[in-house]
């Protein structure tokens, strides 16, 4: 037991490092109003293009709630926009705005950075174990 708390404290340390990382690097962008947080929300937008809140709170596991809570602010400083779908009147769509898709440069060199950064000392097979291992025990806390 004592070493699942050490690994959990670790993944937890990671994550702090990493939100300050991109904190830095957005700052040194000049880009001051977003957070790591809302990262999770624009690479689905970019990875999919127009999509569902449902959809990206069950591809970020996050509840709807909060990730309208992002969203509404992705929306009020210009990087996504509500679109009614044109065949559903029950469905809106989350799209970048023209703000947001300029934007996934910056967006991609800082996350190549991140990468980078916490995998330097990582061989290929090893990269690949933790992902499998981390994978494992996200899909054992569902």
């Amino acid at each position: 037991m004592n070493n699942l708390k050490e690994a959990l404290s670790y993944i937890s340390k990671i994550q702090e490092k990493g939100n300050r990382f991109i904190v830095e690097q957005l700052n040194k962008n000049g880009i001051k109003e977003l957070v790591p947080s809302h990262g999770d929300i624009l690479a689905v937008l970019y990875k999919d293009g127009k999509t569902t809140m449902k959809e990206i709170a069950d591809k970020i596991h996050r509840t709807k709630p909060n990730v309208t809570i992002l969203v509404n602010k992705l929306e009020r400083l210009g990087y996504v926009k509500r679109e009614d779908s044109k065949t559903d009147s029950r469905y809106t769509y989350i799209v970048l705005t023209q703000k947001g898709k300029s934007f996934e440069t910056v967006f991609k060199d800082i996350s190549k950075k991140l990468n980078k950064k916490l995998y330097k000392n990582f061989s290929d097979n090893e990269y690949k174990k933790l992902e499998t291992y981390l994978k494992k025990a996200f899909n054992n806390l569902k």
